[in-house]
């Protein structure tokens, strides 16, 4: 119904223009998506130097003006994409105790790490990152900001149940649980995790946590 009474700010451009009232035009939520998709795919299939406008909408689909349309420039396409990561998050473990939040967080974790796209993206925004400031923000934001809200809810659990005690430093206590996995997978790139490795990560996180 919305469709017939407003003009879709989607529709293919070899259709008439007509005049859009004020506040009418239609931003396609799947479109938005699709866009979102091309980038990540993009970025690992190129590189951010390589990226364009026009592979990223050929990828997704839809013409350049569509693209246009919701970002500016590159540039403020790849920063909204990553800054998304920051409000998604990662979901916060309730397994009834700490060393379980901790196995459950590094198992998704480490998964979503080691996904063939994040492995070639996260290392390239990186070196970009290393260039550009604002590229340097963003990717900040979303790592921290994800970890750091479920880093908050597990030591949160913790400190209910009478496993830690209460008032840990809280940056102290994220980097003790972020640290040790994001250097392996991120910054060394270990191809493979030893056998039974985040099982006593997560026996050595809950001790050092228990210490502080």
């Amino acid at each position: 119904m919305l469709d017939s009474m407003t003009t879709n700010a989607d529709e293919p451009e070899t259709r008439p223009r007509r005049r859009t009232p004020a506040g009418a035009a239609v931003l396609r939520e799947d479109v938005t998506e699709a866009i979102r998709a091309a980038v990540f795919e993009e970025l690992a299939s190129v590189g951010y130097a390589r990226m364009s406008i026009e592979g990223i909408a050929r990828r997704a689909g839809v013409g350049k003006t569509a693209v246009y349309r919701r970002w500016r420039s590159k540039l403020h396409l790849v920063l909204d994409v990553v800054a998304a990561v920051a409000v998604m998050g990662l979901p916060a473990p309730d397994t009834g105790s700490l060393e379980g939040d901790l196995r459950l967080l590094y198992e998704v974790t480490s998964r979503a790490l080691r996904h063939p796209v994040a492995s070639q993206i996260i290392p390239d925004l990186q070196a970009e990152a290393a260039r550009n400031p604002e590229i340097a923000e963003a990717l900040q934001k979303a790592v921290r900001d994800g970890q750091e809200s479920v880093a908050s809810t597990i030591v949160a659990a913790a400190e209910r149940r009478g496993e830690i005690r209460p008032g840990i430093d809280g940056d102290l206590a994220l980097d003790l649980i972020s640290g040790p996995l994001y250097w392996r997978a991120v910054v060394i790139r270990s191809p493979k995790l030893p056998k039974g490795y985040l099982a006593s990560l997560a026996r050595a996180t809950t001790a050092a946590l228990k210490a502080l």
